[in-house]
């Protein structure tokens, strides 16, 4: 198993960081709804990073849309990413969607129907 690399992560959790600033801040398309950055994955070599990222409404085709808008907008926050950061190698942005919340939530309700009919079982 490889061994995570301590400076790829510090990179990440800041790379992390920025982008939500610079989405919040930067981003002026009125189709992206409010985008939450979950978390980052960084290459090893730091040439590619996986962003993760939700939003806190919309439906199916909202989310792609704003995933879509990300992810042609990867330059543009790219260059941001650059001067905030300072760092040689700038790692290429791609963005997904995040769908653990949403199979939590999923989870989680079928936990609580499980739960409800347990009690009206022994009434």
């Amino acid at each position: 198993m490889p061994r995570e690399f301590n400076r790829t992560r510090r990179i990440a959790e800041q790379l992390q960081r920025e982008l939500a600033q610079v989405i919040r801040e930067e981003m002026k398309d009125p189709r992206l709804g409010l985008v939450t950055v979950v978390a980052a994955d960084v290459s090893r070599d730091l040439s590619h990073a996986r962003i993760y990222v939700t939003l806190l409404s919309g439906d199916a085709e909202e989310r792609k849309t704003s995933v879509d808008i990300l992810n042609r907008s990867a330059g543009f926050l790219r260059g941001f990413i650059g001067r905030r950061m300072r760092l040689r190698v700038v790692p290429r942005l791609h963005f997904q969607y995040d769908v653990s919340i949403d199979q939590g939530a999923e989870l989680s309700a079928l936990i609580d129907a499980a739960v409800a009919s347990d009690r009206k079982q022994k009434k």
